[in-house]
């Protein structure tokens, strides 16, 4: 080892090398071969998206699993990737466009991809190079786009399957139209918000009377598009208006006014109006009632010439205008403030208007069953288990999905029209294909076809991820996808488990028979402190890549964990990733001085054989294994924040702030003894393997320089540390703990009377109990190597000295006479506050034990407990009041 250590730890001087090197020898690389495959996918981020704090955090959790695995000798195939996300992309460029000039209509389709592809040819990819920066080791050889060739050969080769089993049809349905986009979406790409709207009761007139119904609405320019008026057939208030016409206002269109219990007694009115065009309940009683159906919008969400008024004008502009008409000509008769939940596009954040329009659906009841099935049994495990129940509500009232999309970058519908028929349609791979069953449907020779312009909804692809990325349909045999699939682990938000989740299980079942991973890891969402949700727009969200720059890539991802408790949201905090930083700077300090220790010219080989007689290496192992058990407990339920804080704790405190102090020479200016120093080197690997999932650069950093390496034994590949359950001893460990009582005591009272560290102090120590005096000598060296003390002495009773602090340790009582230095007073107040303390737990305890509820229910051994609690506190108030009496009244 070089003993030219740098005296402060470069982040991006290590992370640009080491990853490079990695990169460079294939560390990330998986090729199948005899080991156990451990794979994850990745969840493709939009190809033009940059990075945010939910992929910094999403990204952190796979490159920890998948480094840990690598460690574990598995076949670790970490497989990144981008989704070409047809709304975001095709809005990006549409904006694009706009900005030179340039309109979507006036393009011809081959034109404007042509530009799409320009424009994700220039900005797509930059944020999988911003995940190099944050140290994920994806097997960047294995990167897939889901718009590239192979991958949309799946996608075709998956709508064809479903249309051959009869499972995706064309219909005129209801959906959920986004007027930004232009497109529909399915139920799943709709947030609902609650929202503050006005409610505005407007009466029609009954034809041939002076009677008028009043109706209630939040949408009143819809009253344009009204057939129909509706009551339940058992609401006595308009039983006589049964089978009359109603007029609607300003447009005087005649309509019925129909039963149907479908309208509810209590809700608004009690009178429903029917809009068949633009509302998915009226569209079914309209259906039942044969109403006439009547759009009124256009594509964008302006009005068109079946409105009447306000064409051309936006909906909420002609919300406006209809309002204040309804109230000049006396037809408007009250407005409400209320809540209610409106629909918003997931993408555009656009209103969403319920519209009539002829799509593509897939049938789900069929497919979803098994989905729902295996994670309902386990097979797919879902982590926190308490997500299941959503899914499951979900999964049992599944609607099918309408799975075509009115933009062009995608995948375009495969299905060819030769006719203006409902049914003048084929389904085929390529126009040639299609030209020939065309021929054979219509039973005409001189025919043409033209392709269905609409593209399929994304997930339609992301939905194959686990299976295209490794070929599974066009090599559906081969070595990849049966070595690699199922996939291990998923980590994703729980916010796309309906989008994503639940239908790659499904894609899995349906064309793999088997499920497509065996976990999923739900992380939360990163929220402020003010818990809201991170965000651009609201300007709470700090750039990742300048938190990288700031607090190296191992502080940051050390934050993003921190923060972030298993399934939860996390409440981020940038202090978070100073703390990373901070534990960064005390490893490498660590390591300096282990290093500084070093004889020059002497080679030093790590060794974990310890000195059996030199309590902190067996105290020192004892911990390392009990962690390395615990840690595995915490991997396999992913709480990942729980284990590296007990990995921060194990370095800091008792490698860094125990450890150290106690392997330190006596004679100040002298050298660690080098068989000594050894085994600190040793013990140190091995917490460098430990934490080298969760902060990968300079745990690589000091590993290289501890001793010098061929590539292959790279900390990356190297084998994660054996469990040795025999070498964990809570015997050894209950001595340390008690020495770490001990002189935190004797730290307490120099700083409480403001005496020096290089102050000699005497110990006193009573106690009549002999295993408690054979564990106090096991500790008493090492209390004085980290305690200035004149001396030592147990002993089973001695008379109290007087003026003394007096500290009880498990039972043990400790005096350290301070009558030169003690400030008499302060020790009173504080053993009187000890006493008050120990007195409200006693009267707690005597509560409980005198509760004959309690001790007839509770467990023997629960109060054989609190018995023991209760004498040990009298115990120790005995001896708190005699220390005070000792110490007089202070008058």
């Amino acid at each position: 080892m070089s003993n030219e250590i740098p005296k402060v730890y470069s982040p991006d001087e290590a992370e640009k090398k080491w990853y490079k090197y990695w990169e460079d020898n294939g560390f990330f690389h998986s090729e199948p071969d005899d080991r156990e495959p451990y794979t994850v996918v990745i969840p493709p981020p939009n190809v033009t998206g940059v990075l945010h704090m939910g992929h910094m955090l999403n990204n952190t959790i796979q490159d920890v699993l998948v480094r840990r695995a690598r460690m574990l000798g598995k076949n670790a195939c970490w497989v990144p990737g981008t989704d070409h996300a047809s709304i975001a992309t095709e809005a990006k460029v549409v904006a694009k466009l706009r900005e030179n000039g340039i309109k979507k209509s006036d393009l011809s389709r081959d034109e404007f991809m042509k530009h799409a592809w320009d424009w994700t040819n220039e900005y797509g990819g930059t944020i999988l190079k911003q995940l190099r920066k944050l140290g994920a080791s994806c097997d960047w050889q294995r990167t897939r786009f889901t718009l590239e060739e192979s991958l949309s050969e799946a996608v075709i080769d998956c709508f064809i399957h479903f249309y051959e089993k009869g499972l995706i049809y064309r219909g005129l349905r209801m959906v959920n139209w986004d007027p930004e986009a232009k497109t529909a979406l399915s139920d799943e790409e709709v947030i609902h918000k609650e929202v503050s709207s006005k409610l505005y009761h407007v009466r029609y007139k009954i034809k041939d009377s002076d009677a008028y119904i009043t109706i209630a609405t939040t949408r009143p320019e819809t009253i344009l598009a009204d057939t129909g008026v509706c009551v339940n057939p058992n609401d006595e208030r308009y039983a006589s208006l049964v089978g009359k016409t109603a007029i609607i206002p300003l447009v005087n269109r005649e309509v019925p006014i129909i039963a149907d219990e479908y309208v509810e007694l209590e809700f608004g009115t009690g009178a429903l109006k029917v809009t068949p065009a633009h509302d998915e309940n009226d569209h079914m009683l309209g259906e039942k009632h044969g109403l006439e159906v009547i759009d009124i919008l256009n594509d964008d969400a302006t009005l068109n010439k079946k409105a009447e008024f306000y064409i051309g004008e936006d909906r909420f502009k002609a919300r406006k205008l209809i309002v204040k008409d309804l109230e000049e000509t006396g037809f408007l008769v009250k407005t409400e403030d209320i809540q209610n939940k409106v629909g918003y596009s997931e993408r555009t954040n656009a209103v969403i208007e319920p519209r009539l329009s002829l799509q593509w659906f897939l049938k789900m009841p069929e497919v979803a069953k098994p989905a729902l099935d295996n994670v309902m049994n386990d097979n797919v495990r879902f982590h926190p288990e308490k997500f299941k129940n959503s899914y499951r509500n979900w999964m049992e009232n599944i609607q099918d999905w309408c799975i075509s999309r009115q933009l062009w970058w995608g995948h375009r519908i495969p299905a060819w029209y030769y006719g203006n028929g409902e049914h003048d349609y084929v389904i085929a791979r390529t126009e040639e294909e299609a030209l020939s069953k065309a021929q054979k449907k219509s039973g005409k020779v001189e025919i043409t076809v033209k392709q269905d312009e609409d593209a399929l909804d994304t997930w339609f692809s992301s939905w194959l991820w686990p299976i295209s990325v490794f070929d599974g349909f066009r090599n559906p045999d081969g070595k990849e996808i049966n070595y690699y699939y199922p996939t291990n682990d998923l980590v994703t938000a729980p916010e796309i488990m309906f989008f994503w989740v639940a239908r790659m299980i499904m894609a899995g079942y349906e064309f793999r028979g088997e499920k497509p991973f065996s976990n999923v890891y739900y992380h939360g969402i990163v929220r402020d402190k003010q818990r809201r949700k991170m965000s651009k727009s609201l300007g709470n969200s700090p750039d990742p890549i300048g938190l990288i720059e700031q607090y190296g890539a191992d502080g940051t991802r050390v934050g993003m964990l921190f923060s972030s408790p298993a399934g939860n949201d996390l409440l981020f905090e940038e202090a978070l990733c100073e703390q990373g930083r901070n534990f960064s700077n005390k490893i490498w300090n660590a390591f300096r001085f282990l290093s500084m220790n070093m004889e020059e010219g002497r080679e030093y080989k790590p060794s974990l054989d310890l000195d059996p007689n030199f309590l902190p290496d067996l105290w020192m192992q004892s911990r390392l294994n009990r962690f390395i058990l615990e840690m595995e407990q915490s991997f396999s339920q992913f709480r990942l924040s729980e284990a590296l804080q007990k990995i921060y704790a194990l370095v800091w405190d008792d490698f860094c702030d125990w450890y150290i102090e106690l392997i330190k020479p006596d004679t100040p200016g002298s050298k660690i003894e080098p068989q000594r120093l050894e085994r600190a080197l040793g013990i140190f690997e091995q917490l460098m393997k430990l934490l080298h999932p969760f902060m990968p650069f300079i745990t690589e950093e000091i590993w290289q320089r501890i001793q010098p390496r061929e590539t292959n034994d790279a900390l990356i590949i190297t084998a994660w540390p054996e469990v040795k359950e025999a070498k964990v001893s809570d015997k050894i460990e209950s001595h340390f703990a008690l020495m770490q009582e001990f002189v935190s005591a004797v730290r307490n009272v120099r700083a409480e009377n403001n005496l020096s560290p290089n102050t000699e102090l005497e110990l006193l120590i009573r106690t009549d109990n002999e295993t408690a005096a054979e564990s106090v000598k096991v500790v008493v060296a090492l209390i004085k190597k980290l305690q200035k003390l004149s001396n030592v002495t147990i002993a089973g009773d001695f008379e109290k000295p007087a003026h003394s602090a007096n500290i009880i340790i498990q039972g043990i009582e400790m005096f350290i006479p301070l009558s030169e230095h003690i400030d008499l007073d302060k020790e009173r107040e504080k053993l009187e506050k000890e006493i008050n303390r120990l007195e409200g737990f006693l009267k707690s305890i005597n509560g409980k034990l005198s509760n004959e509820k309690f001790i007839n229910n509770a467990p023997a051994a629960v109060v054989e407990k609190e018995r023991k609690k209760q004498s040990d506190a009298k115990e120790s108030l005995d001896k708190l009041r005699a220390s005070l009496s000792d110490l007089g009244s202070g008058d």
